[in-house]
């Protein structure tokens, strides 16, 4: 597992995601409506509906390439809890400034702190069992490093941030490669000590073939939790057990009751709500 961003790879992330959000909604000709209100103003970021901060990082980095004399003010940090009605962000400057930020601003940190709260559910269903609460590949093009960070501020494990950070062998691996066994010993020959190696399961048998083969960590797709508790039994402390696919917030107490040691979770950047917040100028 990696954790969250470095400060450094965050601002860089959070510069590139801005610059491109902002090149969509201004494409270089600037706002033609708000860049009439050349005069001072001030502005408070407020939150509709309850949640958990993430996206903090590429709105003030859309703040700054809008303005960079743009005075801005934070409430809170990323990964604090917020209410409806709270003010999270204000800003003082130029009133054009202000309003060419709005929407670009705003779409960055609802869609992100809606990542960060769904993160959040899940990692308060699971409380108190040894499981953490992983994400997946399944994020939007572009944004996979913020989508990540907000995990991580949603108390979850970021997992893979991509395919250059550790090796998965996955059911069209294996089926390339004729099996568990062929896969492993293809990979693994081409990985360094300091890669590691986890194989995707979906049958006891494929199971088997991979603890013979030493493989440190296991991932149970798409089974059951009956079938997922026979195969916690099955490992036997021989391999860290993850469990992916089809794992509902309903159900996910029930996994991780089963003994696994991480849950991944595609739906927290494919499903996850955006947080309602609004822009209101004084």
């Amino acid at each position: 597992m990696s954790a969250g961003l470095s400060e450094q790879a965050l601002r860089a992330a959070a510069h590139a995601a801005a610059r491109r959000a902002l090149a969509e909604d201004l494409a270089g000709l600037g706002d033609l409506t708000g860049r009439v209100f050349e005069g001072p103003g001030t502005a408070r970021v407020e939150a509709r509906a309850a949640g958990v901060l993430s996206g903090l990082a590429p709105f003030l980095e859309a703040a700054r390439l809008v303005d960079p004399a743009l005075e801005v003010d934070v409430r809170l940090a990323a990964g604090e809890r917020f209410t409806a009605g709270l003010t999270l962000v204000t800003l003082a400057g130029r009133l054009s400034s202000i309003l060419a930020l709005e929407r670009t601003g705003l779409n960055l940190m609802a869609r992100l702190s809606g990542v960060a709260t769904l993160t959040a559910r899940y990692v308060a269903e699971t409380a108190g069992t040894r499981a953490v609460i992983a994400g997946t590949r399944k994020t939007t093009p572009g944004l996979r490093a913020l989508e990540k960070q907000a995990i991580v501020d949603g108390g979850g494990s970021p997992h893979r941030f991509g395919l250059y950070d550790g090796a998965m062998i996955k059911d069209n691996h294996v089926a390339a490669a004729g099996g568990v066994t062929a896969a492993v010993a293809a990979v693994r020959a081409g990985l360094s000590h300091a890669h590691l190696l986890e194989v995707e399961v979906d049958t006891f048998k494929q199971l088997d073939e991979a603890l013979e083969a030493g493989v440190p960590v296991v991932l149970l797709d798409n089974m059951d939790v009956a079938a997922v508790r026979a195969a916690v039994a099955r490992v036997a402390g021989r391999a860290v057990i993850e469990v992916s696919g089809g794992v509902t917030l309903e159900r996910v107490k029930d996994y991780a009751q089963a003994g696994v040691d991480v849950i991944s979770v595609g739906a927290l950047t494919t499903a996850a709500p955006w947080i309602d917040l609004s822009m209101v100028v004084d």
